[in-house]
């Protein structure tokens, strides 16, 4: 698994001078490439080193945007190796994983701990250690210092690294000696201004200031790199905003879901008064909170309402409440399933619900209309944008207000034939506008864009690559 390949020869050549002028926002193209010179071959395969610091496979964005976008690279004739830390990606069998563990501190069995002195097996984990005993999340620099150190050698093996929203310094440094794009779902300071807004005292709120301390990397990174793909225009706004990214180094190339997998299942009987969403972490961005006390107000009325939630109980706000109001027998976690299974839960669920305070896009909310479930969603982030009008594909509600929720939960369980037209308007809308391969086509032309540039024709020349 982290053997490294012999490197294949390259197949493609690169125009020289082909620079696209192209104004902001846009979305990419397929008939980017028409004006390349003649004799030239546009369509030639890459290979492509994908970055990924984080890849938990169900529940975790990265996680299953690297699982699917990888897949389709592939599957359009291009060679794809993972580098990755844990939680390891899920990746389609013909992918090379290329492990490089970290000190695994944030685990979902003891997050937060202190390694033994034992584990300490290179520098970057004295890197780690170190950033993290100053009360900083240390993994995108740890892991960018130990991307670096592997990949740095095998510069000759490589067209192009995409890194999914790492942005440490080891990206920086490599961007330097090898072609390289990055994708930023959103902009995690507003992780960080939700986290501090929900602080109940002074301390807390300082501490978690220091936590996300590393945001300011991220933003100088960012910066610095030639092409940033982003998932909505809500996030391209916000990255612009709050990282001082260039309008005009950024494209927007959406995600998609595969409508094959993520389909209705009529065969399956809903429960009525079933909801069910997603929660990677119990954080404020993601507004689960809210949902359980809108659970709540629904049932003291009298309504026989239950939750899925896919993702682990951990420690936090949510599951204080969830103990206060003793809703645990009314409350369902499911974690390490397949995606049929997830499937399938969608199909018994009467309605699915995006709580977030926040998304920069929001996979769950087009996994869960794919199926044709009948959505409520916030109007946070880029949720309106990718969720579609309210009354015709989505139940929205205002985002961190607890009456809205539960009101519309409420008119949505109350009207069934609303139900099921929102549930196959919103699959029509999904399977019209996202799926894997065309986000992989768009990301490919951006693959072009990079390399087409005269710094990284330089770059490819020097490593052999041209």
């Amino acid at each position: 698994m982290g053997n490294s390949p012999k490197a294949s020869p390259p197949t493609h050549r690169i125009a020289l001078n082909a620079q696209l002028n192209i104004n902001y926002p846009l979305v990419a193209s397929a008939d980017s490439l028409a004006q390349v010179p003649q004799g030239l071959d546009p369509n030639g395969p890459l290979r492509i080193a994908y970055l990924t610091y984080r890849g938990k496979p169900h529940v975790g964005g990265q996680g299953v945007y690297t699982r699917h976008l990888t897949k389709a690279l592939l599957d359009l004739g291009h060679e794809v190796e993972v580098f990755g830390g844990q939680p390891y990606p899920v990746l389609d069998d013909r992918i090379t994983l290329t492990k490089l563990p970290s000190l695994d501190l944030f685990n979902d069995h003891y997050p937060g701990r202190f390694p033994a002195f034992w584990e300490f097996k290179t520098r970057e984990d004295l890197l780690e250690v170190g950033v993290f005993s100053t009360g900083v999340f240390p993994e995108p620099l740890a892991f960018s210092a130990r991307v670096h150190r592997h990949l740095a050698p095998r510069a000759q093996e490589f067209d192009l690294i995409h890194d999914n929203q790492c942005l440490g310094w080891g990206i920086r440094r490599l961007e330097k000696i090898i072609p390289t794009i990055v994708t930023l779902h959103h902009p995690i300071t507003r992780d960080r201004a939700l986290e501090m807004t929900a602080a109940p005292n002074f301390y807390k709120r300082w501490s978690i200031g220091r936590w996300y301390s590393f945001v300011k990397m991220q933003g100088k990174v960012a910066s610095k790199m030639p092409r940033v793909v982003v998932v909505s225009e809500n996030s391209i706004n916000d990255i612009h905003a709050d990282m001082g990214v260039a309008l005009d180094r950024m494209r927007l190339v959406p995600v998609g879901v595969d409508p094959e997998l993520f389909t209705p299942l009529p065969h399956v009987q809903r429960k009525p008064g079933r909801l069910i969403t997603t929660a990677s972490a119990d954080v404020a961005l993601k507004g689960l909170a809210y949902l359980i006390e809108a659970m709540t107000v629904l049932r003291k009325e009298g309504r026989e309402i239950s939750l899925t939630i896919i993702g682990r109980p951990k420690p936090g706000k949510s599951m204080d409440l969830i103990d206060r109001y003793n809703l645990h027998p009314h409350i369902e976690f499911v974690s390490g399933v397949s995606d049929e299974r997830i499937v399938e839960l969608y199909a018994e669920a009467e309605l699915a619900v995006v709580p977030s305070l926040y998304e920069g896009f929001s996979l769950p909310a087009i996994e869960a209309m794919c199926t044709g479930t009948p959505l409520v969603a916030t109007d946070g982030g880029a949720l309106p944008e990718v969720t579609g009008a309210d009354g015709e594909t989505v139940f929205r509600c205002a985002a961190g207000d607890v009456s809205s929720l539960s009101r519309s939960i409420r008119h949505a369980l109350d009207q069934p034939e609303a139900r099921a037209e929102i549930g196959v308007n919103g699959r029509q809308r999904v399977t019209e506008r996202w799926s894997w391969r065309h986000c992989a086509e768009l990301t490919v032309d951006q693959y072009r864009e990079v390399l087409d540039m005269p710094d990284n024709i330089a770059k490819l020349q020097r490593n052999g690559r041209l």
